[in-house]
């Protein structure tokens, strides 16, 4: 039986021999996309393995040449050269779940799938595949996939909540750790976070200058969230500052669910106290809890009381009233986490452990203004949104 390489046309068969055997093509081999490059076999392994000794211009030539071939790297074999993996793992907060169905709406999914699709596609222009993984005390093995997927990546990705924060320096000790969200004052891992602080000084900002208002509140997410806690007490240094009132009873807490919202709406209105004139919510699916809950009390959004969010997820720009927000990018968060772990597993020199994202005001029809204003979104992103930043 005689093979030849490099032929993946099923309809290639040749008979070859006296006993007219039919000869099928086998895949091809790192030796065929080096012989179709015109470049050393040991060249083609630096490129796969992503090597800044290959020139862009050779890695191009790779590249194409794998994919004329329709060449798929062995990772067995690219581990067994490399001394990696080549998979990084994305851990996220656990939902609880009730006889097969989510037992409460997390808010975050929505988010969290973005945050995903960035981190997987950084990781595959970097060579690496991306594993999913839910943790935490409402998964019913508790930490242990967590545990477990420590020996089959290079290296983690955590988003909000997962650990606490001694967890994550015992278990940097075993893998690197890039954590997504965070105070960002961990010596452990590297954190990359938007700028909370920036945002809701400009949300404020916006609700002083243009709105004039003098009493406002917010609405939390979970209290154990790093962002919620950054979000909620940059917004009362603002308004403060400002000569805005905000008064504890106005500051509400809820869970990053569109379900807490509603609930922590419907106790403030309960306590037949005046509201404030706005309520600002630490992410959008809050602040769509919370307009349900003023609209089943027979209050309007915007001409009755203002509501803003943050994130700017794709449903609320088609919410009515459409929603006032922060947009922050999930995708970017991803991508940039991906590029920190991957510089921290070929031993780049990183010389800084907090990556901070900018944001941008996004001003729609829930805060009051008209639908035409969106264009204010210019204004604020040139006026107060800051370039990437680095600690």
């Amino acid at each position: 039986m005689y093979f030849v390489s490099g032929y993946r046309d099923m309809n290639a068969l040749s008979m070859l021999g006296n006993q007219g055997e039919y000869v099928v093509d086998s895949q091809p081999t790192i030796y065929d996309v080096a012989q179709r490059a015109g470049v050393s076999i040991a060249t083609v392994s630096r490129a796969l393995n992503s090597l800044s000794s290959v020139r862009p211009a050779t890695r191009d030539k790779v590249l194409v040449a794998m994919r004329e071939l329709e060449f798929v790297p062995n990772s067995v074999a690219r581990g067994l050269s490399s001394g990696k993996h080549w998979i990084l793992g994305l851990v996220f907060m656990q939902t609880a779940v009730d006889n097969n169905v989510l037992a409460v709406e997390e808010a975050s999914l929505l988010y969290t799938d973005i945050v995903i699709r960035g981190a997987e596609a950084r990781a595959a222009a970097h060579g690496y595949s991306l594993l999913l993984c839910g943790a935490g005390e409402n998964h019913p093995a508790g930490m242990t996939p967590l545990m477990n997927l420590t020996g089959t990546v290079d290296g983690l990705i955590m988003l909000d909540r997962v650990l606490a924060e001694d967890e994550v320096a015992d278990l940097s000790r075993r893998i690197p750790v890039v954590l997504l969200a965070g105070r960002g004052d961990s010596s452990a891992a590297i954190t990359v976070r938007v700028d909370n602080e920036q945002a809701m000084r400009s949300l404020a900002q916006h609700f002083i200058d243009v709105h004039h208002v003098k009493r406002v509140g917010f609405v939390s997410g979970h209290e154990g969230s790093p962002d919620s806690v950054a979000r909620e007490a940059s917004f009362r240094t603002a308004i403060e500052e400002g000569g805005v009132s905000l008064a504890d009873i106005d500051i509400l807490k809820s869970d990053w669910t569109s379900a807490g919202g509603e609930g922590a709406m419907r106790a403030r209105i309960a306590l037949d106290e005046p509201l404030p004139e706005v309520f600002a919510c630490a992410n959008d699916q809050t602040a769509v809890g919370v307009i349900y809950a003023l609209l089943a009390a027979g209050l309007r959004v915007p001409e009755d009381i203002l509501v803003t969010g943050f994130d700017d997820i794709t449903l609320t720009r088609y919410f009515k009233p459409p929603l006032t927000t922060i947009r922050q990018s999930g995708s970017l968060l991803g991508e940039v986490a991906v590029d920190a772990l991957v510089a921290t597993l070929d031993n780049s020199e990183l010389a800084v452990r907090t990556i901070v994202l900018p944001t941008e005001l996004v001003v729609r029809e829930s805060c009051g203004c008209a639908a035409e204003s969106e264009s204010l979104t210019e204004i604020y992103k040139t006026t107060v949104t800051p370039t990437m930043a680095v600690n």
